[in-house]
């Protein structure tokens, strides 16, 4: 029986990759493309894939984001991050969002299909360079402990919505993609506001990136 796979990428040349990488193994399907987090909920949902492998850093809703829906939505589907980045935070935000293994982009070609087997198979994987940072991270634990993250004060609907903002969605534009009033918008944003002591869009959008929910690439 075929692994059934659904890829998210916001770059139509990596997907393309993807795919070739998946239809030379004999028992793995891809059975659809997402280009960001938001397409990538709602294919899931529809689909049911047995492995959803997804970009870190997307516009619109981001890979930690979409991560932690579809795992709540679909606990049967598991979640393999792919990425350009092996920062500290989007590692351990998408491993805690629910992903099952982490990737780093520049070692697709040789851990791609193993890391797609052990994953389908209930187990977790991450590339060399990955695990060396979680283990570190692991070593150092507690040494920061009345540090909180700011992305950690806020709930999954306002990390949304704090994104959107940031990449120059105006409030109107939010509540069309969130399917809230423009009400419901802008009493989010003035609770995000308050939860990070941050009281204007420039600054949000600084944190927003400065904590990775976004990049200067989207």
């Amino acid at each position: 029986m075929s692994i059934k796979i659904v890829v998210v990428d916001d770059h139509g040349i990596v997907r393309d990759g993807l795919r070739l990488l998946i239809e030379q193994q004999d028992d793995m399907e891809m059975i659809d493309e997402a280009v960001d987090g938001l397409e990538a909920v709602g294919f899931v949902r529809q689909l049911k894939p047995d492995v959803v492998l997804m970009d870190v850093s997307m516009p619109g809703l981001n890979g930690i984001e979409a991560a932690r829906q579809i795992v709540k939505e679909n606990p049967g589907v598991k979640v393999l991050a792919l990425s350009g980045y092996s920062n500290k935070r989007f590692v351990t935000d998408m491993l805690k969002a629910g992903a099952s293994g982490y990737v780093l982009k520049e070692n697709l070609s040789s851990e791609l299909i193993r890391a797609i087997y052990a994953i389908a198979a209930g187990q977790r994987y991450l590339c060399p360079k990955v695990a060396s940072i979680v283990v570190d991270d692991l070593i150092h634990a507690g040494t920061h402990e009345s540090y909180k993250p700011l992305l950690d004060r806020l709930t999954g609907k306002e990390r949304e919505l704090l994104q959107m903002l940031a990449e120059g969605k105006s409030t109107k534009g939010a509540a069309k993609i969130l399917h809230v009033s423009i009400k419901t918008v802008d009493a989010r944003r003035r609770d995000i506001m308050k939860k990070v002591n941050i009281y204007n869009i420039a600054e949000l959008t600084k944190m927003a990136i400065r904590e990775g929910l976004t990049s200067i690439e989207f």
